[in-house]
């Protein structure tokens, strides 16, 4: 064999060598998504967060969100390991539990309004005894609708669990139901589609948490820079709603949020978010003052037991990243 033929082979051998390693280098791994569980459906309430967690992604947080049955199967979801991510008010399943789970932002305040089918009821005496219907077990919702019963001296037979506040409204609207509690959106609806059918109730309470973010410690720890965005994004959006409510119209557009709105529920979007922003969106996100005032409020209502003020933020709340997002974006 001349020396041509063999250093050729000897470079064929090498380069197979060569391509032989590079095929058993393991790829690089790929981050695994952050899985956000909603114990909800999508509606208009939900459309600012829906363009919030659009936002994270175009900052490169990769995520995968799940609707749920209810906020107590979201939570779970959080606890079991099945989703990173959980929406809704776990402050029982914290307590009670001992779940390993923490609050790191607030989403909003109870904006609510308990109502009545006026053919049936006219005040709060005569739900005594009633079955009545609330968004979850453990939610904001029900809370509300305990402590309304503690202030009126009543009871209820039974409560029912309506995830969505507009499904709660349809319910109304068939007839379905004859005791709930909706939001400033449901309300303009049965304003407007039934004025003198239904009665809203007065409620006596301050503002506390409805629905917050929480996740697993270990995830909060050891995912510390996409929660961070997460948060960033949220407390962007929740300003901008607040300083001009429509922009949320133009958010559903650019996003492809809820395709299949009606044109009815479309026309809902701004005067949902004005009023969402009169009421007073969490711009900084909650924190400690938030916590402290949930202290009060849920034990009162019942979800939470012991003293307020013996209750430790710490043992319920995980303000990093919030204080993070704060301190890089600015208090509002």
């Amino acid at each position: 064999m001349s020396g041509i033929k063999l250093r050729a082979l000897r470079r064929l051998a090498l380069a197979a060598t060569i391509l032989a390693s590079a095929s058993v280098v393991p790829a690089p791994a790929m981050a695994d998504p952050m899985r956000i569980a909603f114990g909800d459906i999508a509606t208009v309430e939900t459309l600012h967060l829906m363009a919030a967690i659009e936002r994270a992604r175009e900052a490169g947080v990769e995520i995968d969100v799940t609707y749920l049955k209810s906020e107590d199967i979201a939570a779970q979801a959080v606890v079991s390991g099945q989703a990173d991510i959980g929406v809704g008010g776990p402050y029982a399943l914290i307590q009670k539990v001992r779940a390993p789970i923490r609050i790191f932002m607030q989403l909003s305040t109870l904006q609510m309004y308990p109502v009545v089918d006026g053919s049936t009821y006219k005040e709060w005496k005569d739900l005594d005894g009633q079955e009545v219907a609330v968004h979850s077990r453990g939610s904001g919702t029900e809370a509300l609708m305990q402590l309304a019963a503690q202030q009126n001296g009543i009871s209820y037979s039974r409560v029912s669990y309506i995830p969505g506040a507009e499904v709660r409204t349809g319910a109304l609207l068939q007839g379905n139901v004859k005791a709930t509690i909706v939001d400033s959106s449901g309300r303009r609806i049965l304003e407007r589609e039934a004025p003198d059918r239904f009665i809203f109730l007065p409620l006596d309470t301050a503002p506390a948490t409805d629905e917050a973010l929480f996740a697993n410690t270990d995830y909060l720890r050891e995912n510390e820079e996409d929660v961070a965005k997460l948060v960033e994004a949220i407390l962007t959006t929740w300003r901008e709603v607040a300083e001009n409510p429509a922009v949320m119209v133009k958010l559903r557009e650019k996003y492809n949020l809820l395709p299949d709105a009606s044109a009815e529920t479309i026309a809902e979007i701004e005067p949902y978010f004005a009023g969402a922003a009169e009421a007073g969106l969490p711009v900084n996100g909650g924190g400690e003052a938030a916590a402290r005032g949930d202290f009060e409020f849920y034990t009162v209502s019942g979800a939470l037991t012991g003293e307020p003020s013996e209750l430790k933020v710490e043992d319920f709340w995980d303000l990093d990243a919030l204080n993070a997002a704060i301190a890089k974006l600015g208090s509002s």
